[in-house]
């Protein structure tokens, strides 16, 4: 074997450029390994893209900082243009069909999206990608004028869920199959199904093999309803604590300074983290409403609690938030009990050092 293209090797050299923002040293590590040899795809998946999936380890981990966090990606995203372009000749011939790929409505999290594209390419479909952050109606407008095989939906945050479940419908009533990926559709894809998707693809290369099985058109018909899906939703709870995020996050962070005096010394930077974390609590909560699965809200706590835990901040301030918030939600059951569930895992938790479903800035 060539230990010049060996992936391994290759991983720890990219990231190693990467972290020092040397985008000249990067491009060369990956343009010559791709001269020695080395199949683009496999670059691509096993080589560019666990470089990346270290940046948000680091980042999670507090060894890195969000400035270089943010540098690593952009070479990254630049890196995997440039193989693009370096194949030179404009689009090639599309050998399978024509497919779309997108993110989600609020997703900015696009690198997972962008390797998806390539791989595609690379294996022969014509692929419109829209990128980040794609609304539905726009994305749905998008196929009428190109009339794909698929479209293929990408989502990192799970709080983007209810977003993704509009735009599967609406993709699904002019009849166009929805395949979807990420992390936001949870272990095995298990929301994926819940909202109602075609397909789900644990990566690029399981979405390749889906798409080349062929995925069958749905019937063009009038868009469903949130609660035809899911019929838990006719509780409301969902929709009252969406419309209630800015008071409850208000009302929250108050009872908490009257609870812990200290916080009233908070600087306006530490406040607006605080509103930040909490509003972030409230999202979640609100999704795990939205699928019905406690599992979505416990796990956002947990890595939530290793974040805070990583940046020398004690994870039990967590807790106390959702104790505070519990006296809150009186008035929605589910909600209450999500709270519940929440504060006993906190209470179980052993720390972890793993990528989760949070936020990233």
């Amino acid at each position: 074997m060539d230990h010049s293209i060996e992936p391994t090797a290759l991983v720890r050299r990219l990231w190693r450029a990467v972290v020092d923002a040397d985008e000249y040293a990067a491009a060369d590590i990956v343009h010559t390994a791709l001269a020695a040899g080395m199949d683009e795809e496999a670059l691509l998946l096993e080589v560019i893209a666990p470089v990346q999936e270290t940046v948000g380890v680091e980042w999670a981990a507090d060894r890195i900082s969000v400035a270089q966090e943010h540098a690593a990606t952009a070479i990254n995203e630049r890196i995997v243009a440039s193989l693009a372009h370096r194949r030179g000749g404009g689009p090639r011939p599309a050998r399978r069909g024509r497919v779309t790929v997108s993110c989600v409505d609020g997703e900015w999290h696009a690198f997972p999206a962008r390797l998806l594209a390539e791989v595609l390419s690379l294996r022969g479909w014509r692929v419109d990608y829209l990128g980040a952050q794609t609304p539905a109606p726009h994305m749905v407008a998008h196929l009428h004028l190109t009339d794909p095989d698929a479209i293929l939906l990408s989502g990192s945050i799970p709080t983007h869920l209810p977003a993704a479940h509009a735009a599967i419908t609406a993709c699904q009533a002019i009849g166009v199959p929805v395949l979807v990926g990420g992390r936001a559709f949870g272990p095995g894809g298990r929301w994926a199904r819940r909202l109602g998707a075609d397909r789900w693809a644990a990566d690029a290369r399981e979405a390749a093999a889906t798409l080349e099985a062929g995925v069958p058109r749905p019937a063009p018909s009038t868009a469903r309803q949130a609660v035809d899906d899911l019929p838990h939703l006719a509780d409301q709870e969902y929709t009252l604590v969406v419309q209630s995020r800015p008071r409850l996050v208000k009302q929250t962070l108050v009872e908490l300074e009257d609870r812990f005096p200290g916080m009233r010394e908070y600087g306006d930077e530490q406040r607006e983290r605080t509103a930040e974390d909490l509003a972030h609590i409230v999202g979640f909560l609100a999704t795990a409403l939205y699928v019905d699965d406690p599992d979505l809200f416990t796990a956002f706590l947990l890595w939530t609690a290793d974040i805070l835990e990583a940046r020398h901040v004690p994870a039990h301030s967590l807790v106390a938030a959702l104790d505070v918030l519990a006296d809150e939600l009186h008035d929605f059951p589910r909600a209450r009990r999500l709270t519940r569930l929440g504060t006993s895992a906190l209470g179980e938790r052993s720390p972890i050092s793993v990528p989760g479903p949070g936020v990233r800035t």
